[in-house]
C-alpha cells in the first residue's frame, strides 16, 4: 500500500479542484471524444473500441499504452459482464488508476541527512521553478532546505533561484567561478555542516545531443558522490508535459548518461497532453526492470503550492469526471 504524505481534507480538497483544471485541456481532448462514447446504450462493439482507442492516442497516451489500456479494459468487461459503454466509464478510471500505480512512489528524504536532489532536464523545462515549488513543499513538511546554484549557464538562472531563496527564506549557495560541481560539493558541505535536511541542486538544461554538457552534469553527479559519499540520493528529471510523446526519448537519454530515479512533469495545466503521463507508466526502461520509472510530482500552475506528489487515483478520476 502507498504511503503519500498527510494532507488536511480540505487541502487535499483543493489540490483536487487545481488538478482538475489543469487537466482540463487533455480533458477536452480526451473526454469531448469519450462523451458519446460512454453514452447509455451503446453496444461494445469494434467500432466502439476502435474510437476508445483513438480517443486515447489523440491525449497522447501513446499507441503501446493506448493498446494496453484496451487489452486490459476489453478483459474487464468480458470479467465483469460488462456490456453497456455507461458502465465501463467507471472500468476504464479503475484501469487507468492501475496503469499508473507502479509509477506512483512517494519520495522518502528521510533515509540522509543531508539528502540530496540533483534536477536536470532541457532548456524551459521548468527545472528552476520547480525547484523553487519542491523548496516550498519540504519547508510546508518540516524540512530544512538549501539551493545549489548549478545552473551557470543561463544568466537568469541564479536570480530566479535567489528570488526563490528569498521567497522560501532558504539559503542559496552560488560561486562566481562558473564551474556547477564545484558549486554542488559546496552546497553539500554547507549542508552538512548546518545541518540541514535537503540540498536541491539545480543544473543547466541541455539537450540529450550535446555531449559536451552530458558529460558535465555526469561531472555534477560524481563530484556530488565524493562530497558525500551514496549522493545525490534523488536524480531528478524535470519534463514539460506539451512536449507529449517525446518525453519519453527525454527519459531514455537522461537516464542512460545519470540514472534517473524520479520524475516531475510540469505544465500539465497548459496542454492537451496529459496523457503522456499514462504512457511514461507503460514505459520499462532499460535500468528499471519491470517497473517504470518513478513520477514524483505534477505541477498544474505557477503558484507555490501547484506541485504536489503524483497520486494515481487523483489524476483518473481528474482526467475523466
Amino acid at each position: 500500500m502507498l504511503s503519500f504524505p498527510k494532507t488536511s481534507a480540505n487541502d487535499g480538497g483543493r489540490w483536487l479542484a487545481r488538478l482538475r483544471d489543469g487537466l482540463a485541456k487533455t480533458r477536452e481532448q480526451l473526454g469531448g471524444r469519450l462523451s458519446g462514447l460512454f453514452g447509455a446504450g451503446r453496444p461494445l462493439d469494434e467500432k466502439f473500441y476502435e474510437e476508445l482507442e483513438s480517443a486515447l492516442i489523440s491525449a497522447d497516451t501513446g499507441v503501446a499504452a493506448s493498446a494496453h489500456l484496451l487489452g486490459q479494459v476489453r478483459q474487464r468487461a468480458r470479467r465483469e459482464g460488462i456490456t453497456d459503454s455507461a458502465r465501463l466509464k467507471q472500468a476504464l478510471q479503475e484501469t487507468l488508476r492501475e496503469l499508473l500505480e507502479p509509477a506512483a512512489v512517494p519520495l522518502d528524504t528521510g533515509a540522509h541527512r543531508p539528502f540530496v536532489i540533483m534536477l536536470a532536464g532541457v532548456n524551459g523545462s521548468g527545472k528552476t521553478t520547480s525547484i523553487g515549488k519542491l523548496a516550498h513543499y519540504f519547508q510546508a513538511r518540516g524540512k530544512s532546505v538549501l539551493l545549489a546554484a548549478g545552473d551557470t549557464f543561463r544568466a537568469a538562472a541564479l536570480e530566479q533561484l535567489a528570488a526563490w531563496g528569498e521567497r522560501n527564506k532558504v539559503a542559496v549557495i552560488a560561486q562566481k567561478s562558473g564551474d556547477p560541481a564545484a558549486i554542488v560539493y559546496d552546497a553539500i558541505g554547507a549542508a552538512i555542516a548546518r545541518g540541514t535536511d535537503v540540498v536541491l541542486a539545480d543544473t543547466a538544461g541541455r539537450l540529450p545531443t550535446q555531449l559536451h554538457l552530458m558529460e558535465e552534469i555526469k561531472k555534477v553527479k560524481r563530484v556530488a558522490a565524493k562530497a558525500l559519499p551514496g549522493a545525490p540520493h534523488e536524480v531528478m528529471l524535470v519534463l514539460d508535459a506539451n512536449i507529449g510523446q517525446n518525453a519519453l526519448a527525454q527519459v531514455r537519454a537522461f537516464d542512460a548518461a545519470l540514472g534517473v530515479t524520479g520524475l516531475v512533469l510540469t505544465k500539465l495545466d497548459g496542454t492537451a497532453k496529459g496523457g503522456v503521463i499514462l504512457a511514461i507508466a507503460h514505459e520499462r526502461f532499460s535500468a528499471k526492470g519491470d517497473r517504470p520509472i518513478p513520477l514524483r510530482f505534477v505541477g498544474v500552475g505557477e503558484g507555490p503550492e501547484d506541485l504536489r506528489p503524483f497520486r494515481p487515483d487523483e489524476f483518473a478520476q481528474a482526467l475523466l469526471d
